[in-house]
C-alpha cells in the first residue's frame, strides 16, 4: 500500500535552529545557574520591552500563568467573571475551583473573538473581571471592551498564548488591557522548549504579588511589627535569616505560593525565539496568504481575515464554510489527501464541566452554529517545508472543488518560503 504525503497539523508550532543550539551550549558549558540566573531576566526585560508593558514575569506554562493572572483577581463568592467559550480549556479552568458566578459571551461571526455587543447585557454590578482571548492570532476589538470594563473598574485579562506576532492598532498583544498571558508551548508562536509562560502588567504591586508566588513565596498580607531581629537565634551574617523575617507580622495569606520558576534553559532558548519571532511568524503569514487565496476562489467558502488596523499573527488557521454538510465532506477530502485537519476548540460551554455548573446549548448561538456547522482548521506553521506547503495548497484545491462542484478561480501565487 502506498504511503500517503502528509501535511502535518501544529504539533510543533515554532522550529529550532542553530541559535537555539548555541545558547544551550553556552549555557551549559559555564558555571551560571540553571535556575533563575541570567537568561531568565534577560528574557523577562525583552519580553517587556517587545509588547510594552512595565514587568515580565516567566513561569513554567501558559497554563500557570492563567492560574497566577486569576490569583491576582482576588474573587470572592458571588462575584461574576465575563468569558469567551471560543478557546481552549485552559484559559477559564481555575474558575471552575472558586465561588463564582461565569457568564460565557458569543464570538463575532467574523473573527470567532469576543464579541463586544454580546459583551455589554451581561456585565452587571458584581461583574470583576472579563477573560478573553486574541483566537487563532487576530487580536479581539480591544478599544471597544476596554471602552465597556474601564469605566467600570472590571479587570481584563487578555489570554494571548496566539497572538504573539500581532498587532492591534500599532500596539500589541500583552498591553492591551489589565494583564495578559502568553505560553511557549511547542505548539506556539515561539517556544521555551516546549513548555513555558510568561505574564505582562503594568501595576508594580501585581507584579511583587507574581514574583513572590512563584517563587515559592506566599503571597500574603504583612505588617511590620514583627520579633525584634536582635533576639533572633546567633548564627553567622551570611546565615541569617533576612529582617523581614522578624519584622513583619502575616496579616493574611491569598495563596501558599509554590515553583513555577521558568529553568534557564529554557529562558534561553524562548530569549533565541524572540529573536527570530518575526522571521516566524513571517512564515505562517506567507502560508495563510496561500490558503486565503484558494478559499476565496470557491462558493460557499470564507477565509478569515483580520479587520482593518489589525495584524494576524497565524498562530490558527481557521476558515468557515457553507454548511456541515460541506464541512463533513471537506474534512474527508482533506483527510483522504494527506492533509491533517482540526475543529479548535469545542464551545467550552457545552463540555462536562461547564454543564456541571449550570450551562448548556443556546447560551452562545454564534459560537455553536460556527463550531458545529461551519469551522475548520488547516496547518499553518513554520515547520512545514514548501513542498509540504504545496500539498496543502493542491490538496485544498482539490477538495473544494470536489466538494462544490467548482472551479478554481486563483489570480495565482507566490511559493511560501521564508
Amino acid at each position: 500500500m502506498q504511503q500517503r504525503y502528509v501535511v502535518p497539523g501544529g504539533r510543533r508550532g515554532s522550529v529550532i535552529g542553530d541559535r537555539e543550539l548555541n545558547v544551550l551550549a553556552q549555557l551549559v558549558s559555564s558555571d551560571a545557574p540553571l535556575s533563575a540566573g541570567g537568561w531568565r531576566e534577560a528574557f523577562e526585560q525583552a519580553f517587556a520591552r517587545h509588547v510594552g508593558a512595565r514587568h515580565a514575569l516567566s513561569v513554567t506554562s501558559g497554563t500557570v500563568a492563567l492560574e497566577i493572572a486569576i490569583q491576582l483577581l482576588d474573587l470572592a463568592p458571588g462575584d461574576e467573571v465575563v468569558v469567551t467559550p471560543q478557546t481552549f480549556q485552559a484559559s477559564i479552568q481555575p474558575l471552575l475551583d472558586l465561588d463564582v458566578k461565569v457568564r460565557f459571551c458569543d464570538i463575532d461571526p467574523l473573527t470567532l473573538n469576543m464579541d463586544p455587543a454580546a459583551l455589554e447585557p451581561l456585565i452587571t454590578d458584581r461583574t470583576r473581571a472579563v477573560i478573553l482571548v486574541h483566537y487563532g492570532g487576530c487580536p479581539a476589538d480591544m478599544d471597544a471592551i476596554m471602552s465597556l470594563t474601564r469605566p467600570r473598574g472590571i479587570t481584563v485579562i487578555e489570554d494571548s498564548a496566539h497572538a504573539l506576532g500581532a498587532t492591534y492598532r500599532d500596539r500589541r498583544p500583552g498591553a492591551l488591557a489589565d494583564i495578559a498571558t502568553f505560553s511557549f508551548h511547542s505548539t506556539k508562536n515561539i517556544t521555551s522548549l516546549g513548555e513555558g509562560g510568561m505574564i505582562t502588567l503594568d501595576r508594580d504591586d501585581w507584579a511583587q504579588r507574581v514574583s513572590r508566588y512563584r517563587n515559592n513565596e506566599v503571597d500574603g498580607v504583612y505588617a511590620h511589627g514583627g520579633t525584634d531581629a536582635a533576639k533572633a537565634p546567633a548564627a553567622l551574617p551570611w546565615m541569617m535569616f533576612s529582617d523581614e523575617i522578624y519584622d513583619r507580622v502575616c496579616a493574611g495569606i491569598r495563596n501558599a505560593g509554590t515553583n513555577a520558576t521558568m529553568s534557564e534553559a529554557a529562558a534561553a532558548v524562548g530569549l533565541a525565539q524572540l529573536d527570530r519571532l518575526d522571521e516566524l511568524v513571517e512564515r505562517r503569514r506567507l502560508i495563510a496568504r496561500r490558503l486565503d487565496e484558494v478559499i476565496a476562489a470557491f462558493p460557499g467558502a470564507r477565509p478569515l481575515c483580520a479587520p482593518e488596523g489589525v495584524e494576524h499573527a497565524y498562530h490558527l488557521y481557521t476558515f468557515l464554510v457553507r454548511d456541515r454538510d460541506m464541512r463533513d465532506a471537506l474534512l474527508r477530502e482533506l483527510d483522504q489527501r494527506g492533509v491533517e485537519v482540526q475543529l479548535r476548540y469545542f464551545p467550552l460551554h457545552l463540555t462536562p464541566e461547564w454543564r456541571f455548573r449550570g450551562h448548556g446549548p443556546g447560551e452562545c448561538p454564534v459560537a455553536e452554529r460556527l463550531w458545529f456547522e461551519q469551522h475548520m482548521n488547516l496547518p499553518c506553521h513554520p515547520g512545514l517545508l514548501d513542498s509540504q506547503v504545496d500539498h496543502l495548497v493542491d490538496a485544498l484545491t482539490a477538495g473544494l472543488g470536489a466538494v462544490t462542484g467548482a472551479a478554481a478561480n486563483i489570480r495565482g501565487g507566490t511559493a511560501a518560503t521564508v
